[in-house]
Parts: structure tokens; C-alpha cells; sequence
């Protein structure tokens, strides 16, 4: 690709040269006395000018091939409309300097005749650019409100003012995507809901990394990897949300999630994760985020001491004597007394509940603990004098 761009400068630079080459050499060689009509000819003329060209290209052309490759990239990066109203202000811009510049291609003057319109349609053309790209990010409101009656946009701003002033803080166009929420899968489930408003965005790196990931010669991570590119398919082909992929890329970031975090500063984007870390670290970076995990602790059910549960103890708790059950919804139950009940049903009170990032834990010990234990106890001495008999 590289070598071909080379070429098409190299080619365009003896166009150039070969046309200024028959303009202007004739009277090159008129200057310096040359009449010759085997140097003073269009060939020779041509083919010269060509020559020069081709040398000054071969120079310029690495240099050059740089300019087009960051032009590339930055109109990569834009919004197609973005495109459309700069170039067709441009476009604008060129045709006004083209009408001003016929007036002065008539004054005798070299720098009024030539060096002005050049300058007029580079700083015209830049200009009309520049007011495309700031015409073309006005959303249709704006344009509502710009061309309507001066007493009717009184009005609606005096109607609209408290809710203007509430919904700016608070509504986001994109949320952004990361790999962990596309593994997870709840995001799809989610957006059927209809409880996330705005434009679903995947960032390229985020898709080359769900790639990488289910080419992985690990069995778990290739399957991990194959269950996030089929649920963006499923958002993709069930069109839920709007669903837009980010083409550009941050080079000088190597992390996944400082581009994530990065480009969500850049267009004021809200990150959807259920990755514990990466949330901290995007409150540190002042960057709103939309935790799953802790939209899912929000809806299980709220328990209050004083409220009977029936739970069965798996495991031994980290205290002594306790023992840990599970509600069905994950939530962890700490049973006072509870290694004397392990894998049994058991009807438990709760004591109290806290809320940890990690999410709700209750604690809670058994309905009729007194008897309970001491009936274990006792059997417990039963066993132990049996065998010292």
C-alpha cells in the first residue's frame, strides 16, 4: 500500500512537471538566449519539466506519504456527515475565491495577479472546512431552534429551560461497550428491556481482542471469546439499540481499557462493564460508568432482620462455627453456628444484612439454634465416649 501511494505522487509529480514544463519553459529559454529549435520544443519541454519533477518527488515522497496515511486516519475518525458538510463548504469557500480572483487576474502585478488568489482559496477553502465540521455536529433541535421566530423561541425557552437544563447533565449518546460486558451476555438481555437509551458503541480494539480471545488455544478462553462475538451478533443482526463500531484506534495507548477510558473522554460516552477494577478506575478518572453488577445487587430481593429464610449450609464460614448457605440469586447467607448443619435444610432469622462492593451479604443464625446445637453437641460427646470405650 505503501509503495503504491509512493507511485501516485511520483506520477502526479510528473504530471505537474511535464505541464508547468510547457508553460513556462519557453520562456525560460527565451531569458537565457536560447533558440535552438532542438531545445526550445513541447517534447523537449515536457519531458524535462517531467524530469524535474520526477527528482523533487523522489525527494518529498516518504514525507509526503506520511501526510496522506495521517490525513487517512483523521478522516477515518470522522462522522460521514462531518465529511459531507466540509466538503461541500469547501467546495463553497473555492468557488468565492475563484469569483474574487477573476477581478484581480487583470491587474499587471505578479503577487496581485498570482500570490493573492492562492491565498485567497487556501484560507477560503480552510475556512468553509472548518464551518462544515461545526455545521454538521448541530443536532436537529439546535437547527429547529436557530431558524425559528424570535417570539417562538422565546416561548419554548421559557417552557423548556428546567428540562433542558436537567436532561443535558445526564444524557449520553454512546455507551460504550468493553470485552468483559460482551462475555457476560447480560448486556443483551439488558437492552431488550428497553432500559438503556442511546447508541450501543464497539470499539474496534474491543472486537480484535474479543477475536483474540476465541482464537485462544485455552478451551475456556476460546469459548469465553466465541459467546462475546455471538451475543454482538445477536445485537447487531436483532437490531435492539442502534449499534455502531468505532473504527479509530489510540496507538500510543497499549491497555484495552485506558482506550476504552480515553475514548470516552474524547466523545462523552458512558462505559458499560461488570469488571470490578476497571469500574474503580474509571470513577478515578472521572468517567461515568454503568456497572452491571451493581444494577444486578440493586434488584435482588431485600431481606430485613427479623425475616425467616430457608437456606441449606454448604461450607464452613471463615469465623468459627459458622457455616455458609446461598440464596438462589447468589446472595451469601453466614449462619451463626452453622458447621453443625452443613449440607442440611435449615430454617433460618436474619440478624442483619450489609451491603459490600462485592455485592449483599446476609447474616442470620438458625430458627431454634439452642436446641439444634446442644442436640449436636450431645451427639458429638455420644460419639466421642463410644470410641473411648
Amino acid at each position: 500500500m505503501k509503495n503504491r501511494k509512493r507511485t501516485v505522487i511520483l506520477a502526479l509529480f510528473i504530471i505537474i512537471g511535464g505541464v508547468l514544463g510547457a508553460a513556462y519553459l519557453p520562456r525560460t529559454w527565451q531569458l537565457f538566449g536560447v533558440m535552438s529549435p532542438f531545445v526550445d520544443n513541447i517534447l523537449v519541454n515536457i519531458l524535462l519539466g517531467a524530469i524535474i519533477f520526477l527528482i523533487l518527488g523522489a525527494f518529498f515522497a516518504s514525507s509526503l506519504v506520511r501526510v496522506v496515511n495521517r490525513l487517512e486516519a483523521y478522516l477515518n475518525r470522522q462522522n460521514p456527515m462531518t465529511l459531507i458538510f466540509g466538503s461541500l463548504l469547501t467546495i463553497v469557500g473555492l468557488a468565492l475565491a475563484l469569483l474574487i480572483s477573476q477581478f484581480l487576474f487583470r491587474v499587471p502585478s505578479f503577487f496581485i495577479s498570482t500570490v493573492i488568489p492562492w491565498i485567497l482559496m487556501l484560507l477560503l477553502g480552510y475556512l468553509g472546512f472548518r464551518l462544515g465540521t461545526r455545521l454538521s455536529k448541530i443536532r436537529g433541535e439546535e437547527w429547529r431552534k436557530l431558524f425559528q421566530s424570535r417570539t417562538k423561541k422565546a416561548n419554548d425557552e421559557a417552557s423548556e429551560k428546567v428540562l433542558d437544563k436537567q436532561a443535558e447533565p445526564n444524557f449520553h449518546h454512546y455507551k460504550i461497550l468493553d470485552t468483559n460486558i460482551l462475555i457476560d451476555g447480560r448486556i443483551y438481555d439488558l437492552a431488550k428491556t428497553g432500559f438503556l437509551e442511546g447508541t450501543l458503541l464497539v470499539p474496534n480494539f474491543v472486537l480484535y481482542e474479543l477475536q483474540y480471545i476465541a482464537d485462544s488455544s485455552d478451551s475456556v478462553k476460546r469459548v469465553r471469546g466465541r459467546r462475546g462475538l455471538d451475543i454482538l451478533n445477536k445485537l447487531q443482526n436483532e437490531q435492539i439499540m442502534p449499534i455502531e463500531m468505532y473504527e479509530g484506534d489510540f496507538e500510543d495507548i497499549p491497555e484495552v481499557d485506558s482506550k476504552l477510558i480515553a475514548l470516552a473522554k474524547k466523545n462523552g460516552g458512558v462505559i458499560v462493564t461488570n469488571d470490578y477494577n476497571l469500574n474503580k478506575v474509571i470513577q478515578f478518572q472521572n468517567v461515568q460508568v454503568l456497572n452491571i453488577n451493581s444494577l444486578a445487587n440493586a434488584l435482588k430481593p431485600r431481606v430485613i432482620p427479623g425475616e425467616n429464610l430457608h437456606v441449606m449450609v454448604v461450607k464452613n464460614g471463615t469465623e468459627r462455627q459458622q457455616g455458609v448457605a446461598y440464596l438462589d440469586d447468589g446472595t451469601m447467607v453466614v449462619v451463626e453456628d452453622g458447621k453443625y448443619f452443613i449440607n442440611k435444610q435449615l430454617d433460618v432469622v436474619v440478624t442483619s444484612a450489609i451491603q459490600t462492593d462485592a455485592g449483599r451479604m446476609i447474616f442470620a443464625k438458625p430458627v431454634h439454634s439452642d436446641r439444634g446445637i446442644e442436640d449436636h453437641k450431645t451427639q458429638g460427646k455420644r460419639r466421642t465416649n463410644g470410641k473411648a470405650n
